[in-house]
């Protein structure tokens, strides 16, 4: 699903951009993605740009979106009834599908003779790299130029949803596409099950492991995970990445600079999960569960922790309510600065055939909006930039806007890994998959993931 942080709400008194700008320092700078030079996608920037929507008549607005979790779902249709009700010449013709469907049927329903009007295409090589390297997406500057997004947004959220025409470098080029929320991936956890267990919150790594170690002694499954879409492992090998490498190698590795994925502290993270997996840590059906039953399972009692990104919140609040807890992967010292993965959401992105393209854009401006943002909040997301009026309500979206906070104060966060290559979450995904089921070693899903790695860098 998507890379660097957004905005915050929290209590750190720095202003947003700043805060923001400086969580995102860590630099995108541009890397490449393969195609020839002959590569060359037709623009169809608008000449001209009409922001009167009540003028337009009667439009059907198709738009595509991966917004099913329950508080992703809430704040998408409270936007469109709100859009609907100010131009009521305006209905929006929702298709929902899961982040998993949405990827798989994304470049064919692009390509096809009647294609929707919006999408929210993935950031990254293997998604939105892609799309617009095939011309199927419509370079949003024009629109920018009306609407101020790049204003209202740092500059590092604006490179995120970056893409130069050809498809080849990401952070730099064209904007493609604009974001609602923010990301962070974290760690959940069932209070009443610690309780249980007789131990605190972990204030380091090593009492997060002895927690697991606790956890599986007293007859409780540690660590839930569901790895059909084989990324769930790898947002779990990243988080132990983060911490065996360090934020800089890390970064350096997924953006080209430097590295390589069989270097020490990469197969140690490896080696740290095959562990976990081997001690009994995870559910032994991993691989066969889903990712989006996961929280479901959670919440159902499956698991002390969980790996998570913040999208899960709202439905893991209202199911559980202050009996879940959020907290980022504790550092090797207590109290020194965290580091974990996160992003912003998937961009809303008008595609390059979209029958009404002014009516997309405004209604991509309405719900990237300061009203959209206070809705965020509301419906119990992580907004991309601080809302107006709202805050955060109950414990753990409490707990998240604090760690966000403290995120943004330390830059901190950490790119998705599978952005290295457009064919990582395979390559390297479907070796984690093996590993964690003990039918791979780390030198093997290392090996498989550098592969993939050298090949695509060859192609810069």
């Amino acid at each position: 699903m998507v890379l660097e942080p957004v905005g915050r709400i929290g209590r750190s008194a720095r202003p947003l951009g700043t805060a923001v700008a400086a969580v995102l320092a860590l630099g995108l700078g541009t890397a490449c993605a393969p195609g020839s030079d002959n590569d060359k996608p037709a623009s169809r920037a608008p000449a001209a740009v009409n922001t009167d929507i009540a003028k337009a008549g009667n439009v059907v607005l198709t738009v595509w979106d991966q917004e099913i979790q329950g508080g992703q779902r809430k704040q998408i249709e409270m936007l469109n009834a709100r859009f609907q009700a100010r131009f009521p010449n305006v209905t929006i013709k929702r298709v929902a599908r899961s982040f998993t469907d949405l990827q798989k049927t994304l470049r064919l329903a692009l390509s096809g003779d009647d294609p929707p009007d919006i999408v929210q295409a993935n950031q990254g090589y293997a998604a939105m790299g892609q799309v617009v390297k095939g011309g199927l997406l419509l370079p949003l500057d024009s629109y920018d130029r009306v609407y101020g997004w790049k204003k209202r947004y740092p500059k590092g959220l604006m490179d995120l949803n970056s893409v130069t025409p050809d498809g080849k470098s990401i952070g730099g080029g064209n904007l493609y596409g604009v974001s609602l929320n923010g990301e962070i991936v974290g760690i959940y956890y069932n209070k009443d099950k610690l309780a249980k267990i007789g131990i605190q919150p972990p204030k380091t790594w090593a009492e997060f492991e002895q927690a697991l170690a606790t956890a599986k002694s007293k007859g409780e499954l540690p660590l839930a995970l569901g790895n059909v879409e084989k990324l769930p492992a790898m947002q779990l090998y990243g988080l132990i990445q983060d911490q065996m490498a360090g934020k800089q190698a890390v970064r350096d590795l997924v953006f080209g600079r430097k590295g390589s994925w069989t270097d020490q502290p990469n197969v140690q993270a490896a080696q740290k999960l095959a562990a976990w997996a081997a001690r009994g840590y995870l559910n032994k059906d991993a691989n066969a569960v889903k990712w989006d039953d996961t929280p479901v399972n959670f919440a159902k009692g499956q698991g002390v922790f969980m790996v998570g990104g913040t999208w899960w919140a709202a439905d893991l609040k209202e199911k559980l309510g202050d009996k879940v807890g959020f907290m980022l992967p504790p550092p090797a010292q207590a109290g020194a600065a965290p580091v974990t993965m996160g992003g912003e959401s998937l961009p809303f992105a008008i595609t390059a055939k979209a029958k009404h393209p002014d009516v997309a854009a405004a209604y991509i401006n309405f719900i990237t909006s300061p009203e959209a943002m206070d809705v965020s909040v509301e419906t119990g997301n992580l907004p991309a930039l601080a809302p107006p009026s709202r805050q955060p309500d109950g414990a753990v979206m409490k707990e998240i806007a604090a760690a966000w906070a403290e995120l943004s104060k330390s830059d901190g966060i950490t790119p998705y890994i599978d952005y290295a290559t457009p064919n990582l979450a395979d390559t390297f995904g479907g070796p984690l998959q093996r590993l964690i089921a003990g039918k791979a070693t780390p030198q093997q899903a290392l090996g498989d993931a550098q592969r993939d790695y050298s090949e695509f860098l060859k192609k810069k």
